[in-house]
């Protein structure tokens, strides 16, 4: 069925569909009902994480089909098939009102570790690129047919972050991890949204996939590392962290140092650095609860205005920095 795309913002729904199970396709339905902070009910995907329903865009399964492929709706595990947006450039944090349910999108495209029947025929699978993933705001029931309607972004709206930490000992259970934790509570108490806490052993390999991932498909606009920046053999974390960066941010990281040079003089041994991956910052904190908090409580006043030129919402100025970002205007600092 071939309809006309509007680019004023709003679209509407062409299939709704569902599987009871994983890796495999999905099969149409007359209406799905969309549960508050779940997903969408009897679907396999369904849960307390990021992804609760999948959403494709008609036009690129109609381009996939002009190649030779005979695919229907639901072929690529997709929930919703939308037509009138160019989902895969549509920002995380973009919100949707479809039918009487509100979705928020929280990632973009997905890492594929097998490939599909339709890849096997056609040696393609539009789904890990183009495909999008949302969560439920707001519940109701969406029947093919209904409005879909993006929704602005809110320019107040909370920053978002994760966390990763980098210790052998701590991913194989040989000791508690209590820096992560630590630091995402921090955030939380700042008005940051933590949406992701990694545990993962000391390779840079692993570091170096899980930056990409946050800032690519999740987009999260601050990633915080702790762990992997002294000077053991296994200390990669600064490595990783400059190779899948764009743009380096040093002056972060150098005032960490500066700052924790007059708490101890063993912080001349860090080397931990900052950097930014497109819309994304990552920045290095110590392996210590301790000194994780002191960082953060050091650059947290002032990381915000940063965070907010970044993304797009705040101006060069420094005049239009709130005073809660760390910005004085009787000061002028």
């Amino acid at each position: 069925m071939q309809g006309k795309t509007n680019f004023a913002g709003e679209g509407r729904v062409l299939a709704v569909c569902i599987s009871e199970k994983k890796g495999v396709q999905k099969s149409q339905v007359p209406e799905i009902r969309l549960i508050e902070d779940w997903g969408i009910e009897g679907d396999a995907h369904a849960g307390n994480w990021h992804r609760q329903v999948s959403l494709l865009a008609f036009e690129k399964i109609e381009a996939f089909r002009a190649r030779g492929a005979n695919v229907e709706f639901g072929a690529f595990g997709e929930n919703l098939v939308v037509e009138g947006f160019d989902l895969r450039t549509v920002p995380v944090g973009t919100r949707f009102k479809v039918g009487e349910a509100l979705l928020e999108l929280t990632q973009i495209g997905k890492e594929c570790h097998s490939h599909c029947e339709i890849y096997k025929v056609m040696g393609d699978c539009i789904m890990p690129r183009e495909g999008v993933f949302a969560k439920v705001l707001k519940g109701g029931t969406v029947r093919p047919g209904d409005r879909v309607e993006r929704l602005s972004l809110d320019p107040d709206r909370p920053f978002t972050a994760a966390v990763v930490v980098l210790s052998d000992k701590g991913f194989r259970g040989e000791r508690e991890d209590k820096s992560g934790p630590l630091i995402c509570e921090i955030l939380t108490e700042q008005g940051y949204e933590v949406v992701e806490m990694l545990l993962l052993p000391d390779e840079r390999p692993a570091l170096e996939t899980a930056l990409i991932q946050l800032a690519d498909r999740r987009q999260v606009n601050v990633i915080f590392t702790t762990g992997g920046t002294g000077f053991s053999e296994r200390d990669v974390t600064p490595e990783a962290t400059l190779a899948v960066c764009d743009r380096m941010a040093p002056g972060i990281a150098e005032a960490m140092r500066y700052y924790s040079l007059q708490i101890t003089p063993r912080a001349m041994l860090s080397r931990q650095t900052s950097g930014i991956r497109k819309k994304t910052l990552i920045v290095n904190l110590p392996g210590s609860p301790k000194a994780c908090k002191e960082d953060l409580d050091f650059i947290l006043p002032s990381l915000g205005h940063g965070l907010g030129i970044l993304r797009g919402t705040d101006g060069e100025c420094g005049t239009d920095v709130p005073r809660e970002q760390g910005y004085d205007p009787e000061t002028k600092r």
